[in-house]
């Protein structure tokens, strides 16, 4: 029962942050120049951690939780909104 509850808990996880990701880049960025390709990549991503966090029972939960949302932050370094904003601070 702890082994389910705890990838449910994972797997929501995964929802609400590929959510918020999706949709701070359809803010910073116009329809046209979506980044479907880092989002492709980051579902695959969570359901990749969450398969592995039901599979290994010894994985903890926030060790998936945190390589999870350090996975997305290395995502979204890689969008163009973000390259952008870096080329200005640079520039």
């Amino acid at each position: 029962m702890k082994k389910l509850f705890q990838t449910s808990l994972m797997a929501i996880f995964v929802v609400l942050v590929t959510a918020s990701f999706g949709y701070a880049e359809y803010v910073a960025s116009n329809a046209a120049n979506f980044p479907y390709f880092h989002l492709g990549c980051l579902i695959v991503g969570g359901m990749i951690i969450t398969s592995l966090k039901h599979k290994y029972s010894k994985i903890y939960l926030s060790e998936a939780v945190g390589s999870f949302a350090l996975y997305t932050v290395l995502i979204a370094l890689f969008t163009a909104p973000v390259i952008e904003a870096l080329k200005s601070v640079v520039s």
